[in-house]
């Protein structure tokens, strides 16, 4: 693998901790602005909402610069963020940051997938994206549960300011590791957008939001849940979401790899394995040893199914991949906010904190039903194709004469 793929990675990182960990730093931030829990979780809902956004307007904004120049922009951006919020001498001006943050992280990973690729053989190329796609996981692991301990100890200042410089050394690594490679000749907007014509594309986004989705149905109220029901100590928590990331590293590199052999079967698989599992979780959530391995096993197999996704995109948007990419990593935000909304339903509604679990299987089997669906339609199409073509020509007999 290119060492240009490590900076790719390291600015993953540094996307993948400011995402997550200010859901550890709540009570602090909510109690040096002096705002309630519920408002300073507007600074989780305005990132995601950012991402969603931020994803095809940068983008289209950098058509028509070259992805290198374009990443290291993006880069800049995230810097400007991180150190806004840092320095946030009022809420309103702390959420801006985070805002201004969220808008590189979709657009970071949709050029930046696309560039994975292109630095690597065809046979290759899910696992470039999943080589870049480990620095958000690895965030999990690392930057999160570190971040979070800082902030506690230090202040959260400090951590957005170690985020801040995490870009700094992120840009840097792609302005000297990172080859330049401008923009495909003929590629224009109107390109990109054609790209959501195509059914394929349509229903890969749909298979993210979905299969994602079922994830973070359960995830989203992972505390409440193993605190209330299987009976760990508010502590705890923190370790149960290493499990959880140390599942998305080992699901992700998995995913990469049987993705470049196999890319529809190893959905099948493991979209069908996370709505067993997360049905399951229903049982193995009231008990401590086997939600742990659940939690692992829900963060191996949801993200097994992200460099299949996001190279399914880049196949089916044919010459002009960018925006279609950068979009499918809005659609996994879109996925974290839907599950996340219908999760707290299920809960309001008085079916207790493992609802959102069935959930969660609900929506990753609706992916399932959708990649099933999404693979008869295209051998349905290779069919008609086959049937269309004209027959080869037969060669002329020459009459043997005796």
């Amino acid at each position: 693998m290119p060492l240009a793929l490590l900076a790719l990675a390291i600015g993953a990182f540094g996307i993948g901790t400011t995402e997550f960990v200010i859901m550890g730093l709540l009570p602090e931030v909510a109690g040096d602005f002096g705002v309630s829990i519920p408002t300073a979780g507007l600074l989780v809902t305005g990132y995601a909402l950012g991402v969603v956004i931020g994803a095809p307007l940068m983008t289209v904004l950098g058509t028509k610069v070259p992805r290198k120049r374009m990443l290291m922009l993006l880069m800049g951006l995230f810097i400007v963020g991180n150190l806004l919020s840092a320095v946030a001498p009022a809420f309103a001006v702390m959420l801006i940051g985070r805002v201004v943050a969220s808008l590189a992280h979709g657009a970071f990973f949709g050029i930046g997938s696309v560039v994975a690729a292109e630095l690597v053989a065809p046979d290759k190329k899910a696992g470039a994206i999943a080589m870049m796609f480990t620095g958000l996981t690895v965030a999990n692991v690392v930057g999160v549960p570190l971040g979070t301990l800082i902030g506690q100890i230090v202040g959260w200042r400090v951590t957005f300011g170690i985020v801040a410089a995490l870009g700094v050394v992120g840009l840097a690594g792609i302005a000297r590791l990172v080859p330049d490679l401008p923009k495909p000749e003929g590629v224009h907007l109107r390109h990109e957008l054609a790209a959501f014509k195509n059914a394929q594309v349509l229903l890969a986004m749909a298979m993210t939001v979905l299969g994602f989705g079922g994830v973070f149905a359960a995830i989203t109220y992972i505390a409440p849940m193993m605190t209330h029901i299987a009976g760990f100590a508010d502590g705890s928590v923190t370790w149960l979401l290493v499990l959880f990331g140390l599942g998305m590293v080992g699901g992700n590199l998995i995913g990469g790899r049987f993705a470049d052999r196999a890319l529809m079967p190893m959905l099948y698989v493991s979209l069908g394995a996370l709505a067993v599992v997360l049905a399951l979780f229903t049982l193995t959530a009231h008990n401590k040893i086997a939600a742990a391995v659940t939690i692992a096993l829900i963060g191996a197999l949801g993200f097994a199914t992200v460099p299949p996704l996001q190279k399914r995109v880049l196949d089916q948007a044919h010459g002009a991949p960018t925006l279609a990419s950068a979009v499918n990593i809005g659609a996994f935000n879109l996925g974290n906010a839907l599950s996340a909304w219908l999760g707290g339903m299920v809960i309001a509604a008085g079916f207790g904190y493992t609802a959102p679990n069935w959930v969660g299987a609900v929506l990753a089997a609706a992916a399932l039903v959708l990649a099933v669906f999404s693979a008869a339609l295209e051998r349905r199409h290779a069919t008609r194709g086959t049937a269309g073509a004209p027959a080869a020509p037969t060669a002329r007999r020459t009459p043997v004469h005796h």
